[in-house]
This record gives structure tokens, C-alpha cells and sequence, in this order.
């Protein structure tokens, strides 16, 4: 089976390339493309070349802050560069299976006496990239009726792991930390708001929900993909301060602070679990001794950065 994975470079892509070369499944060939989604003569192109009889589809604008400086850019990726895709994939006679790839933040503010989130709980995106996300899966669910071929949507909620930009908190966190301990930096760490909750997942597990859902996820189908469990920010910064072995100041920067942020979250998997037997199986431990040590592997001269792993 050939998988054709939009967004190759991405974090999460490289470790969906990562489990397939680890032997999760040998009926899959990852095939990574790098294709611009906005360049429909380019898509094209290359789902012919590539002839896939899958698709994962992870190109997207997906940094909350940078979609409020642009909401239209974010926009034209996330829904046009989808509807671009799926035009391609029309026009080649694809008959297999896509994977469109939202986001938890769909959801937006959610009353915790209606937690944990389902699939049910009603849309109310609170940011262009959410709103980008519910466009594009509206437009899934909708081609996926009329469709020859099988469209599953997700909504993973955070996912972290080694690799991830610093665009994110705890990556971001953990870079700062790993500076510290090395003397590169004042042991200040700046942060955004960390009382509030969030439902992590290690991106190892999130990379085998996406390949069981394109192996047996139903037709329209709409999967959760998280831990099922909430933790708050703040905690997780302290696991990272003890990890990193340093005393440092937290402080808070309010350029890092988000418009419209949802003070909890925590979702449900049973549907995903019940269609698959997906489980969660990395601890928050492990997925943070990744962040960090990725990081720590890391050092900075005027030259630039350099890995000092061996």
C-alpha cells in the first residue's frame, strides 16, 4: 500500500515515516511529499507520480498565534490547499483512502460539566485556525458522501514530541530550559499563561491512530485522537524544570498570552478506540524526557546551532 503523506517535512509526518520504517506495518510505503497544496497543476502531478492508494493529509498553517497576524493566509492553506487536494485526487480517479487531519481546537470553549469532549460536542472555534479546521472538515464530510473514494476526518488534540517547533509551549519550554543548563541563557524562563489545561498525547501515538484509522476508520467517520486525560500546563513546565536539573524565575510574557484561551480541555477516544482498539501507551514522562533531550542535544556559538550528540 502506498501512502502518500501531505506536509512530508512536518513533525508529525516524519514520525508516521519513522513507525513504518520501524516495521509498524509492512504493507505500507510511506511516500513524504513536500508539494505545495495551492499549486493545483503541481498536486496533480505528483498523485500520479506517486500513485498512492492512501493519503494522510498534514499540510496546514498550523500556529495559532501566526493565524491571527493572517487569518486570510491560514485560511487559503487549511481550506483551499484541502480543496485543492481533494480536486486532484477527483481528477486522477483516486479510489482509496484520505485522512483529513482537524485539530481539537475546533472545539473551542466547552463547559467542563460537558466534559470529557466527544465527537457530539458542538464546534465553536475561537481562532482562524480552528475556523480554518471546521471549514475544511465540513467540506470533507460533504465530498465524502459523494465521494468514490473513503474520507475519515480526526481531530487530534495537543501532541508533543521530539521535533516539534518551539512555536508550541512545551517545546518551548524545553529549549529554553536546555540553554540554561548549558550557561547560554539567564535561568528567566519566559512563558505564556500555564493554569490551563490541556489533553496531551505523544506524537508517536497520535502517528499509529492516523495509520489504524486509514486501515479501518469508516467512510465520513469523524475520530477524536487524544489521551483522555487533562493536565495542566504548569505541571508539566515543573516536570521539564526538574528534567533539565535547573533553579531558574518563571515569568510571564504577555506577548506570549493568547486572545480567546480555553482555560481547560480533555476529550474522549472511545470512538477512535472502539473502531480501531487504539490506546494511548506513551507516558507524558517519556514524551518529555523526548522534548528535552532533543533540545539538550543542542548547542548555540555565533556560527549558529550544531548537534554535540554523537
Amino acid at each position: 500500500m502506498r501512502l502518500m503523506i501531505t506536509g512530508g517535512r512536518g513533525f508529525v509526518a516524519g514520525h508516521v515515516v519513522r513507525q513504518l520504517q520501524a516495521g509498524r506495518s509492512a504493507d505500507w510505503l510511506a511516500l513524504p511529499s513536500v508539494v505545495d497544496v495551492l499549486d493545483n497543476r503541481a498536486l496533480e502531478a505528483e498523485i500520479r507520480r506517486l500513485a498512492p492508494d492512501a493519503v494522510l493529509h498534514l499540510a496546514a498553517q498550523s500556529n495559532v498565534a501566526a493565524s491571527f497576524e493572517d487569518p486570510a493566509a491560514t485560511f487559503r492553506v487549511n481550506y483551499h490547499g484541502t480543496e485543492a487536494l481533494l480536486n486532484a485526487l477527483d481528477a486522477c480517479g483516486f479510489d482509496g483512502a484520505l485522512l483529513f487531519v482537524g485539530s481539537g481546537d475546533m472545539y473551542g470553549l466547552v463547559d467542563p460539566a460537558a466534559f470529557p469532549i466527544t465527537e457530539d460536542t458542538p464546534l465553536h472555534p475561537r481562532n482562524p485556525y480552528a475556523v480554518s479546521k471546521v471549514a475544511a472538515e465540513a467540506l470533507c464530510f460533504q465530498r465524502a458522501i459523494s465521494s468514490r473514494y473513503r474520507i475519515m476526518m480526526a481531530r487530534p488534540f495537543n501532541h508533543v514530541g521530539a521535533g516539534q517547533s518551539t512555536g508550541f509551549a512545551l517545546p518551548s519550554f524545553a529549549s529554553q530550559l536546555a540553554a540554561i543548563a548549558r550557561g547560554e541563557l539567564a535561568p528567566v524562563l519566559e512563558v505564556g499563561d500555564i493554569d490551563v489545561t490541556r489533553d496531551f498525547t505523544d506524537v508517536a501515538d497520535v502517528a499509529e491512530a492516523y495509520l489504524d484509522l486509514l486501515a479501518h476508520g469508516v467512510r465520513g467517520g469523524i475520530y477524536n485522537i487524544c489521551s483522555g486525560r487533562e493536565y495542566r500546563v504548569r505541571d508539566l513546565l515543573d516536570r521539564l524544570i526538574a528534567i533539565a536539573g535547573v533553579t531558574v524565575e518563571v515569568r510571564q510574557d504577555p506577548a506570549r498570552l493568547r486572545p480567546a484561551e480555553q482555560r481547560r480541555v480533555v476529550a474522549s477516544h472511545a470512538r477512535l478506540s472502539n473502531a480501531t482498539g487504539w490506546q494511548p501507551r506513551t507516558p507524558i514522562e517519556d514524551s518529555l524526557r523526548a522534548i528535552y533531550s532533543s533540545f539538550a542535544r543542542f548547542t548555540t556559538d555565533s556560527g549558529g546551532t550544531h548537534s554535540v550528540s554523537r
